[in-house]
């Protein structure tokens, strides 16, 4: 019975952390570009030691647990809505702007407010440039963003906007490790593969001006996964209970 008080406490983990999950999507259903989180099993791989069909000692792996973790569902795209800023940039696709890390991290964006920094770079909301390295020149008027990424700028003499830069998407591998920052931006891991395209390029997307992109969160989805996360609770914590009386009454047939 000792196993039931394990299984059923890892149990009332996990689905603390589904609940705790579908809590920080339910409340960011408003926010621009937030992607939805969703928890996920990983397996637990040890190596064991067995006899080889030659006699000697043979490796081999075998399963010796799952860990549950929590990633973002990037492969549902929020709907694009217009603003009246032109400071609003929404990515209409799969990819993602490339920032550059305080400490050199590596940084992905998938759109929201741009704001121009003291020395006239542009950045997200949040203060991170954008790592094309965009320089509006001081006396700059206004900018325009291409679909294809192109960067114009029109100063107070130009009679046309000159092209002044360009805007590049990535696109993050399979195997890359997300970790979620403020902002809509994501921390991704060093070793993390990234591919670098113009925007329109093998279906990574353009960029829009002037548009925000909604959050992905399903509000139905949300609340039929929170009423299955509380149940799978309550059964672990009626485990844990059945399990803790069974001992009870060991313990007084032993007196």
């Amino acid at each position: 019975m000792s196993g039931a008080l394990e299984v059923a406490a890892i149990g009332m983990r996990a689905q603390q952390l589904a609940l705790d999950t579908i809590a920080s999507n339910i409340s960011n259903v408003n926010t621009a570009g937030f992607k939805r989180s969703e928890m996920r099993f990983s397996e637990l791989v040890a190596t064991s030691a067995g006899m080889g069909n030659g006699g000697g000692t043979a490796l081999y792996d075998t399963v010796a647990g799952v860990v549950p973790f929590t990633a973002p569902a990037f492969a549902a795209g929020g709907e694009l809505y217009a603003t009246s800023s032109t400071r609003d940039v929404a990515i209409n696709g799969s990819g993602f702007i490339e920032l550059m890390g305080p400490a050199g991290q590596t940084l992905v964006w998938r759109g929201g407010q741009l704001k121009v920094l003291d020395d006239g770079q542009l950045a997200t909301a949040s203060g991170y440039p954008l790592r094309a390295n965009i320089t509006l020149p001081r006396d700059v008027s206004d900018f325009r963003i291409d679909p294809d990424g192109k960067v114009f700028a029109q100063s107070g003499d130009d009679l046309v906007p000159v092209q002044i830069g360009s805007i590049t998407l990535v696109r993050l591998g399979e195997s890359a490790s997300i970790e979620r920052r403020e902002g809509g931006i994501y921390q991704v891991s060093d070793t993390a593969p990234l591919t670098e395209l113009e925007p329109g390029e093998s279906g990574i997307g353009t960029l829009v001006q002037g548009a925000l992109e909604r959050s992905n969160v399903d509000l139905n989805s949300e609340m039929v996964s929170l009423l299955i996360s509380q149940r799978a609770y309550t059964a672990n914590a009626q485990v844990l209970k059945a399990a803790d009386e069974f001992f009870s009454v060991a313990n007084s047939l032993r007196r």
